[in-house]
């Protein structure tokens, strides 16, 4: 496998659609305008070549082939064939889309630079503002709630459906264009109109607990976050123990979940794959810290490569496995271009973990349950842990 493959879920099922299963950012702790790579894809269509792979591949890109010839769109045909084809994670990308899909996973991305949330009552919040983007620039603060997006309600709407607009999906808005938000902030309402910016992710970030415990929060696999990793567990105190927190990691690169799990193993396997017949392996760097206490945090959103790490952590007796059970995905994606020079992403194989434990519609069941407290029930753990000789 390159350096660029990677296990895939799509962005949306249909042309028009909003966006489906993505980062972290959404499924757990609110959306990260612009930061919305499609994940874990098994490898770039440049890489995969020109020509479709065996199977359904063919059947997409020959009614892609139809519709541009009779003078329809070839996105829509190719979105109709893969919707009939049955394949749950596949999916269709214009070029363009795909080209911002591959710069997010470089830890690139268009957007306004803020994170929200649906609440109960239907209404979206903004839950995190990064630093120095426009929607911090304009004095948007965590705890606004953000009622319209160019004109278009948002209440009730899903915030995937949300983070679209605000990205300008329909569009391709580029860096430069504006965005018109409609906010709230206890009695006050008023619009902000934002210029969408590049920015870039931090996908790893980490902190220290008062007993000295490291937190490594992976909110992503884009590029540099399993080296991100490696340098926080080198930098982490000794023999203190570490809390790897993959709480709401829908995916990424695969390169950068093994890299990462590099990080805790001293090589071995990772976890096997086929991809039509075909079985592989991956397989972590030698030299990894194997003695330091480590407790991994899941829950529903953890999924894909970020279950891939919990997979092998928890099978190699690596690490204990705090929180609920994960999402259950572990199909693997091969993309193709199309006739028109779109992308199609479809099922070609699963993975499966070093025990050979499939995932896909399974999950991963944690060592201990916990869903609320998870911080202090896995302090908990992990102070029961001795260092591993």
């Amino acid at each position: 496998m390159s350096g660029r493959d990677l296990f895939c879920q799509p962005r949306r099922f249909g042309r028009g659609a909003a966006l489906t299963l993505v980062f972290a950012s959404v499924l757990v702790a609110g959306a990260a305008t612009g930061s919305l790579p499609e994940g874990d894809r098994k490898s770039t269509p440049d890489r995969a070549g020109s020509a479709a792979p065996a199977g359904h591949h063919e059947n997409v890109a020959e009614a892609a082939a139809e519709a541009m010839a009779a003078g329809k769109s070839p996105v829509e045909a190719a979105e109709r064939a893969v919707s009939r084809s049955g394949d749950r994670w596949g999916a269709v990308y214009s070029p363009g889309e795909y080209e911002e899909f591959e710069e997010a996973l470089d830890g690139r991305y268009t957007g306004v630079g803020l994170w929200a949330r649906r609440e109960r009552d239907g209404r979206i919040e903004v839950t995190k503002v990064r630093a120095g983007s426009p929607a911090a620039v304009a004095g948007i603060r965590s705890g606004d709630r953000l009622r319209s997006v160019d004109g278009r309600k948002v209440d009730g709407r899903p915030v995937t459906e949300v983070v679209s607009l605000l990205r300008g999906d329909a569009t391709d808005a580029a860096a430069g264009t504006t965005v018109t938000l409609g906010l709230e902030r206890g009695t006050r309402a008023w619009d902000e109109t934002l210029r969408r910016a590049r920015l870039s992710t931090d996908s790893v970030t980490v902190r220290q607990l008062a007993d000295g415990t490291t937190v490594i929060k992976i909110d992503s696999f884009t590029k540099g976050s399993g080296a991100a990793v490696r340098a926080a567990v080198r930098q982490a105190p000794a023999a203190s123990g570490i809390l790897l927190d993959l709480r709401g990691n829908s995916g990424g690169l695969v390169a950068e979940a093994v890299t990462a799990a590099s990080a805790f193993l001293d090589g071995g396997l990772v976890a096997t794959y086929d991809v039509e017949g075909a079985q592989r392996a991956l397989h972590a760097d030698p030299g990894g810290d194997t003695t330091r206490p480590l407790v991994a945090l899941v829950d529903g959103g953890t999924m894909s490569a970020a279950e891939l790490l919990t997979g092998a952590l928890q099978d190699r007796g690596r690490a204990v496995v705090v929180g609920s059970r994960t999402f259950g995905k572990g199909s693997v994606q091969m993309p193709s271009r199309l006739p028109d020079g779109s992308v199609a992403e479809l099922t070609v194989g699963h993975y499966r973990t070093p025990s050979g434990r499939g995932v896909d519609g399974k999950g991963i069941t944690p060592d201990l349950d916990a869903d609320q407290r998870v911080i202090e029930r896995a302090e908990t753990v992990l102070s029961g842990l001795s260092p591993q000789s």
